[in-house]
């Protein structure tokens, strides 16, 4: 499982046109699954994502997580994410989990962030979506689980 966690002040998806989802402060995650992730990943990754001290304190430093600052997550599937583009030049994605497999895992996912306290958004699985953010610092993490 592959996340990559971006700092927001603001960020939205939009399907057709239409936009399904908006955050304010926060995080703008990119979710991907892949083949032989758990659930016990997605929970972990959640619990994580939960307690990442990537905002700044009064003094300036990261030291306050997402639920400190009363933040949300706007939580987006990304299967390219499990992408392999080590031969040739065409991605391949055989890594990339079944989208039964990679939607409950994505599910289950922004369900442990929910639990644990923290406003959860999500763009629409397997949708072709415009996502926009404005990045904060810009501050970007990559998490994985394997």
């Amino acid at each position: 499982m592959k996340l990559v966690i971006q700092r927001a002040t603001s960020a939205s998806v939009s399907v057709d046109g239409v936009e399904i989802s908006r955050i304010s402060k926060g995080l703008l995650i990119l979710f991907g699954a892949e083949k032989g992730d758990r659930e016990e990943f997605a929970d972990f990754l959640a619990g994580k994502i939960v307690g990442l001290r990537i905002f700044n304190d009064a003094d300036g430093k990261m030291n306050l997580s997402c639920k400190d600052v009363d933040g949300e997550v706007l939580a987006v599937s990304q299967f390219t994410l499990a992408g392999d583009c080590a031969k040739g030049r065409r991605p391949g994605f055989d890594r990339a989990a079944p989208p039964d497999v990679a939607n409950q895992l994505y599910q289950r996912f922004m369900d442990a962030i929910a639990a644990a306290g923290v406003a959860v958004k999500q763009g629409q699985f397997g949708a072709h979506m415009a996502v926009s953010i404005e990045n904060d610092g810009p501050v970007t993490f990559i998490l994985e689980k394997r």
